[in-house]
């Protein structure tokens, strides 16, 4: 989802130098001799001049021929959740215990959920305590070859469920972690694809 460039010349208020661009959404990122993180309203007017992408306040960073114009692009369209859940039109998605309100109709906007005991490309199942990962267990033959478990949980040090409690019991039971996303203020997601071989 994400962006990177090595060898890129930063023309940064402190400093001119070499360094690596990243665009890590929401974050524009420059490591070099001088270094600088830019977000929201630093990148509103994020315009390409030539090969340069350039910031509102005049920082400007040489990138190869070409790259200018799809930094920008990508900048100004940053993937939504549902992207960076992998939710894609035509997916066989199933909905266990999630009630986020947002969520399930930000979901219908691309997917329409259903209920079904195989074939299900993308699971997300809500998880309080280590019992509703027992859930785990029922779902893992419903997938498909492909498919993929989210167990979205609260984050933070209050969280009743930490991550390694969930990572534990999710291997436990013949899953593979894969990835880790924001899921909404309150919550993270985990994605799991069952072990093969």
């Amino acid at each position: 989802m994400g962006k990177e460039a090595s060898g890129v010349w930063g023309q940064l208020s402190e400093g001119d130098s070499e360094g690596k661009l990243l665009w890590e959404p929401p974050k524009l990122i420059f490591r070099g001799a001088y270094r600088g993180i830019y977000q929201g309203h630093a990148l509103k007017q994020v315009r390409a001049e030539g090969d340069d992408l350039v910031l509102r306040d005049g920082t400007r960073f040489t990138l190869e021929p070409g790259q200018a114009e799809a930094w920008v692009h990508a900048i100004q369209n940053p993937p939504t959740r549902l992207d960076k859940l992998g939710v894609k039109a035509g997916m066989t998605v199933v909905i266990d215990g999630v009630e986020d309100e947002a969520f399930l109709a930000e979901l219908e906007t691309r997917v329409e959920p259903v209920e079904a005991d195989e074939g299900v490309e993308l699971l997300f199942l809500a998880a309080e305590d280590l019992a509703d990962l027992d859930r785990l267990e029922d779902w893992a033959g419903a997938l498909a070859d492909q498919g993929a478990v989210w167990v979205v949980a609260e984050k933070g040090k209050g969280a009743p469920l930490k991550d390694a409690e969930i990572l534990e019991a999710a291997r436990g039971l013949g899953f593979v972690d894969t990835k880790v996303c924001a899921f909404s203020t309150t919550h993270m997601a985990l994605r799991f694809v069952v072990r093969r071989g």
